[in-house]
């Protein structure tokens, strides 16, 4: 890529290639630097890492052949080692304590999601059933209003028959109904009563 960067470069400054190869080319070598970029940067953490895990090493070294020499800074460093130890262990400790906490976390949060799914379901279902109920409700009163509906037009029918027997009884008697108050009242009533049906 380097190679095709200079060419690149070298035809532009001797002006062998046209207006519109220049674009192009242009492109290409803007991606191929960044291309090339890329590859220097993960280099430079790769050679980091590499120098980091030799220092490692190096130090690891330097600490075993000081303890092979069991004087006082041995001793210190071995107490130190074991201080390391000991805390590492803690740490280790605490991540597992950590990692149990987070699975139970977790374990509660799948429990509450599916309590509350269930939570909805049931909800539903007595939405439904309250629903069902009022509709029986209402077709339970539309029934018992027709029923009643149709008892009271049996009584006007019972009630019209009774009037019309009272009237052809006061004009079947030949009295005069007009000149006795009490008599008129009743057939007054009984037209008015016939006149509303």
């Amino acid at each position: 890529m380097k190679e095709q960067l200079t060419e690149c470069n070298a035809a532009i400054l001797a002006g062998q290639e046209n207006f519109l190869d220049h674009g192009i080319e242009e492109d290409f070598a803007q991606s191929d630097t960044k291309l090339l970029e890329r590859d220097v940067e993960e280099a430079k953490v790769t050679f980091q890492n590499k120098m980091l895990a030799l220092q490692r090493i190096q130090i690891m070294d330097a600490l075993r052949n000081k303890l092979k020499k069991d004087d006082e800074d041995s001793s210190l460093i071995l107490e130190a080692m074991k201080r390391i130890v000991l805390l590492s262990r803690a740490i280790i400790g605490c991540q597992q304590k950590v990692h149990q906490k987070e699975q139970q976390l977790i374990n509660m949060k799948r429990k509450r999601l599916s309590l509350k799914k269930h939570g909805g379901q049931k909800l539903q279902q007595i939405n439904t059933m309250v629903k069902r109920q009022k509709e029986k409700k209402a077709s339970v009163n539309v029934a018992e209003t027709e029923r009643m509906l149709d008892k009271l037009e049996s009584e006007k029918q019972k009630t019209a028959i009774v009037q019309h027997m009272f009237q052809n009884i006061i004009i079947g008697s030949k009295v005069n109904w007009a000149e006795d108050p009490s008599l008129k009242a009743v057939v007054l009533l009984l037209e008015k009563n016939d006149c509303l049906q």
